[in-house]
C-alpha cells in the first residue's frame, strides 16, 4: 500500500530516501528551507547518483512557507532536519499529521528521539537509525556513497516489535535493506559513536570518510573518540551494537592499549566501500553552516558527566570545533594536532 510521507528537511538523506520512495510509488513531499534547492527540485526534478544509481526523478517539493497549501494529512512525517532544529520542525510537522495513526519518524544524526517524542507524543513516534552514507554538494543533486549493504533500523522506544514499525520497515526496504530493531537505543549509541569518531575528525581536517579510516593518526584518534562514546552508552545501561561490524567493546579495549592494531586493521579493511564520502559535519563546514558538534560529541560529554565517565578526547574535539565561529573553520590536518598530542605514545 502506498504511504503518504512528508520529509521535513530535504537535505542529502531526505532527498535520497524521498527520491527512491517516490520512484517506488509512494506519495512523498519534500519540504526544505533552502530556497535555491527547492526551486531546482521544482524546475528540474531530483537528480540522484552514486550507489543508488543514476536517476532524475520528478518530485513534489515545497518551501516551508508553502506547507499552508497542504490539504491532505501525512501518514508519516520524517524529521530530517539538523539536530538544533528538532523541536520547531517536529511541531510544524505534527500540524500536518494524520490522526490517530500518523507517525513522526526521528530521521536524524544524534540521539533526539526523546526530544521528538516530547513534542509529538511518545505514542506517535518511531526512531530510524540511518546506516547509509550520502552527500549533497549542489542544489537538486544528492549522492549515495556507501556500498549499499547497510540500510536502516526502525525501532520503538520501548523495544517492542510492532505492526507500525514493520510497516515502515517494509516501505523503507525499497531504499536500502531495513529491519525492525528491538534495541533502538543500542543502535542509536552505535551510530552516535560512529558519528563522533568520523564527523569532527573530518570536519577539522578536511579528510573524507575513507581517508579517516586509512590515515594512521586520524584513525587512532577516531577510535579513542568512539571508545569514550561507547563507554558512556554502556554506563547508561545500553547494549551498544557493533560499529562497522566490529564489536563495541573492542574499541574500548583498543583505547586502553589492548588490540589497537587489530581494530585499526579492521577499520581500514573495507574503507574503500565509503570512497568519495564526506561526513555530514565536513559538508556543513564546506558550506559555511553551523555544525551539529554539540549534539554529537557534545552529547557524549554531557551524558558522560551524568554517569561519571570521563571523555577528555570528546571534550577536546568539541572545544576545537567550537572555537571557530560559524563559517570560519578552514579544514586542515593541522587542526587535529593539539588533540592528537593527547594520544598515548
Amino acid at each position: 500500500m502506498a504511504m503518504r510521507i512528508g520529509i521535513l528537511g530535504a537535505g542529502a538523506i531526505g532527498c535520497v530516501v524521498g527520491g527512491m520512495l517516490t520512484r517506488a510509488g509512494h506519495d512523498v513531499t519534500l519540504i526544505d528551507q533552502w530556497p535555491e534547492h527547492v526551486e531546482t527540485l521544482k524546475r528540474d526534478g531530483l537528480r540522484l547518483s552514486g550507489t543508488s544509481g543514476e536517476h532524475t526523478i520528478p518530485v513534489r517539493a515545497i518551501h516551508l512557507h508553502e506547507m499552508q497549501t497542504i490539504t491532505r494529512p501525512f501518514d508519516a512525517i520524517f524529521v530530517a532536519v539538523k539536530s538544533y532544529d528538532t523541536e520547531w520542525a517536529t511541531a510544524l510537522g505534527c500540524a500536518y499529521l494524520a490522526r490517530p495513526h500518523g507517525v513522526v519518524v526521528d530521521f536524524q544524526n544524534g540521539i533526539n528521539d526523546e526530544r521528538v517524542a516530547a513534542v509529538a507524543g511518545l505514542e506517535r513516534t518511531l526512531g530510524c537509525v540511518i546506516l547509509i552514507a550520502v552527500g549533497m554538494y549542489e542544489p537538486g543533486h544528492a549522492v549515495r556513497t556507501d556500498a549499499g549493504s547497510a540500510g536502516f533500523k526502525i525501532g520503538e522506544h520501548d523495544g517492542r516489535d510492532t505492526p507500525r514499525a514493520r510497516a515502515l520497515a517494509e516501505v523503507m526496504s525499497v531504499v536500502a535493506p531495513t529491519a525492525v530493531t528491538t534495541n533502538l537505543w543500542g543502535e542509536r549509541w552505535s551510530k552516535l559513536a560512529l558519528n563522533c569518531m568520523v564527523n569532527p575528525v573530518a570536519g577539522l581536517s578536511g579528510l573524507g570518510t575513507t581517508e579517516v579510516r586509512v590515515t594512521p593518526g586520524p584513525r587512532r584518534l577516531a577510535i579513542v573518540l568512539a571508545a569514550e562514546a561507547i563507554s558512556v552508552g554502556r554506563a547508561r545501561g545500553f547494549d551498544v551494537e557493533p560499529l562497522w561490524g566490529i564489536a563495541a567493546p573492542r574499541f574500548v579495549e583498543a583505547a586502553a592499549g589492548r588490540g589497537m592494531a587489530e581494530v585499526e586493521a579492521d577499520i581500514a579493511r573495507d574503507a574503500q566501500s565509503r570512497a568519495g564520502g564526506r561526513p555530514s559535519l565536513l559538508q556543513d563546514v564546506m558550506r559555511g553552516r553551523r555544525t551539529e558538534i554539540e549534539y554529537l560529541n557534545g552529547y557524549v560529554v554531557a551524558e558522560g558527566r551524568k554517569v561519571g565517565v570521563p571523555t577528555p578526547f570528546n571534550e577536546a574535539i568539541v572545544r576545537e570545533v567550537m572555537r571557530h565561529g560559524v563559517g570560519t573553520l578552514q579544514p586542515d590536518p593541522k587542526n587535529l594536532e593539539p588533540i592528537a598530542a593527547l594520544l598515548p605514545r
